[in-house]
């Protein structure tokens, strides 16, 4: 049974994760990525540690606030929560934190539904 969503022509679906890399919409992607229905880019972070993300890694999402209503971010391995600190950092944006699978699915899911969605991932670790 292909339980593959339907989705319009050029939109980005992602297709796996592993190993530090996705491939999304037919292309190989190496580390961290942002992912919306119309592009892939990507996301230029000084760690893969969720937990060490900072302002500068942050202030990269800043365009998103117009263009996304769901913000998903994948933190990894495993679900990582926001410190009160990186909270502050992003102001207006309130991405949604789980772990990287699970951003993955359900950004296939709301971007399926044509939902304005991004999914900001980091990659899951390899080995």
């Amino acid at each position: 049974m292909d339980v593959t969503p339907l989705v319009r022509k050029g939109q980005q679906i992602i297709q796996s994760y592993a190993g530090g890399r996705f491939r999304i919409s037919g292309t190989l992607y190496s580390g961290a990525v942002i992912v919306r229905p119309e592009e892939t880019l990507i996301w230029d972070v000084s760690t893969h540690d969720a937990e060490r993300l900072g302002e500068s890694d942050f202030k990269a999402l800043d365009f998103l606030e117009a263009s996304a209503d769901v913000i998903l971010l994948g933190t990894g391995n495993s679900q990582v929560f926001l410190s009160p600190s990186q909270k502050l950092v992003l102001r207006g944006l309130k991405p949604e934190p789980m772990d990287t699978g699970a951003a993955c699915r359900t950004y296939n899911v709301l971007m399926a539904e044509g939902r304005r969605v991004a999914a900001v991932l980091l990659p899951i670790s390899i080995g």
